[in-house]
């Protein structure tokens, strides 16, 4: 959640939509453009589908612990169901800007490629173990042997370290070339790179909890901003306002998230059949929407496989959310494009949908991410990826060891580093490759280098 000092906030100065939707790709800004049977920007959703990031998503923890007998989402199906939503939201203003014709048709009607893009790469930065993997490669840094790597490392770049964000990392895979890949990473148009970045400033600014972009992006950060025309709210801190486009982002993952943990839980039988009902059945008033009961209770009628019927629920819960979230970005377009419009679209909701939410979002912190399930796979990503950076960063910071050269092969060619390079590359090298595992890879090297299993 952005949160912009008010007395940094110049409203006089609006971004526009020309400028927004780019298509220069980075690292291929000489390359004058060549015309495809497939938009520049479906291009960008096809070259995330097809990546070997995207691929590793299948096998990272979204919440709950990775299926046994009862499937429940882990970071790619949630990618999807992300991707299908924002462009959900993605047509419904590009409808609207058509219509007042503030930008070339040809692009305007692209919105929605755009955010489905980017929402496939939301979580492509995200460390195996869920949210707590980040918490574990921060603890490593803060609290555990890591600490003995600050003083030879500036403030901010300590920072990158102890407060590692996955929104952050997000942005270093899709647009660094890393050791023998090409100029620019994945050679992303700069739109769909931008609508990405929810906290659009460096990290090592006390005030700001998150960041966007570690010290080693921002100078690419700073040329995407510029060519877009992002407005600068306060230049001496270096923050930004968000490309309008990073709202219809967090609005789908918001939805998604919070809609989809539900039922799951009801899936796992961690939430009864009742209390799910009660909680999706909340978005809709009794009174106003009376309608929206009698088409439920006609299809449960039909669908008597409770699941299903759960199912029905969400997607209902969920179309009336993108209703809601297209009309809260339209009201505000204004606000939003002058960079004065504070926290996400969900955060504006109110009324009945509003209580709904807030009830879901208790629930869920009290009822789901306090399971033992889940608890229990948040322990063993502190334990396997606390050993993991602890032998990898001894590694690449004593190369010459015995042990160093047994250890160092395991680290893939695109992440290794030279013996002259800076202590922060080296230890970013290890993040790299790190955060970039599956659940089950870092499961397997953490049982390799720690002798378990061994006959």
């Amino acid at each position: 959640m952005i949160s912009i000092p008010n007395d940094c906030t110049d409203s006089t100065q609006a971004m526009n939509w020309e400028q927004l939707l780019s298509t220069k790709r980075t690292g291929q800004e000489h390359i004058t453009e060549i015309k495809h049977d497939r938009t520049q920007f479906q291009r960008d959703y096809d070259r995330l589908i097809f990546s070997s990031p995207f691929r590793r998503l299948q096998d990272k923890t979204q919440v709950f612990p990775l299926p046994g007998s009862v499937f429940v989402h882990n970071r790619l199906t949630h990618s999807l169901e992300v991707a299908s939503v924002g462009r959900s939201l993605g047509n419904n203003i590009s409808k609207k800007l058509n219509e007042i014709k503030q930008a070339p048709a040809d692009l305007i009607e692209e919105i929605g490629s755009v955010v489905a893009a980017a929402c496939l790469a939301h979580d492509l930065g995200n460390p195996p173990f869920g949210h707590s993997g980040e918490e574990a490669i921060g603890n490593f840094f803060k609290h555990g042997n890591g600490q003995q790597y600050k003083d030879d490392l500036t403030p901010s770049q300590w920072s990158d370290f102890t407060r590692f964000e996955g929104n952050a990392n997000a942005l270093r895979i899709l647009t660094h070339a890393f050791h023998g890949r090409r100029k620019g990473g994945f050679a992303m148009t700069y739109t769909t790179v931008a609508s990405i970045l929810k906290y659009p400033y460096k990290s090592g600014l006390d005030d700001m909890k998150k960041f966007g972009y570690f010290q080693s992006e921002v100078d690419m950060f700073h040329h995407i901003a510029n060519e877009l025309g992002l407005k600068a709210i306060d230049t001496e801190k270096g923050i930004y306002a968000r490309h309008p486009l990073v709202f219809l982002v967090e609005a789908a993952d918001d939805i998604c998230y919070q809609v989809m943990d539900i039922e799951d839980a009801h899936k796992l039988r961690i939430l009864s059949y009742e209390e799910t009902y009660e909680l999706l059945t909340a978005f809709f008033d009794p009174q106003s929407e009376a309608h929206e009961f009698e088409k439920i209770n006609q299809v449960f009628t039909e669908v008597t496989d409770k699941n299903e019927q759960m199912a029905f629920l969400r997607a209902k819960v969920i179309g009336k959310l993108v209703g809601i979230c297209t009309d809260i970005f339209w009201d505000n377009q204004a606000s939003i494009l002058n960079g004065s419009f504070k926290n996400g679209l969900i955060d504006h909701l109110t009324g009945t949908e509003l209580e709904a939410m807030e009830t879901c979002k208790k629930v869920a912190i009290q009822r789901i991410y306090k399971h033992q399930s889940v608890v229990e796979i948040e322990l063993s990503g502190f334990r396997i990826l606390g050993t993991l950076l602890e032998e990898f960063t001894r590694a690449v910071t004593h190369p010459d060891h015995y042990y160093s050269k047994m250890l160092l092969p395991f680290i893939p060619e695109q992440f290794t580093v030279q013996p002259e390079d800076s202590l922060y590359n080296k230890l970013q090298s290890v993040l790299d490759f790190v955060s970039g595992m599956t659940d089950v890879y870092a499961l397997d090297l953490y049982k390799k280098i720690s002798g378990i299993g061994l006959k």
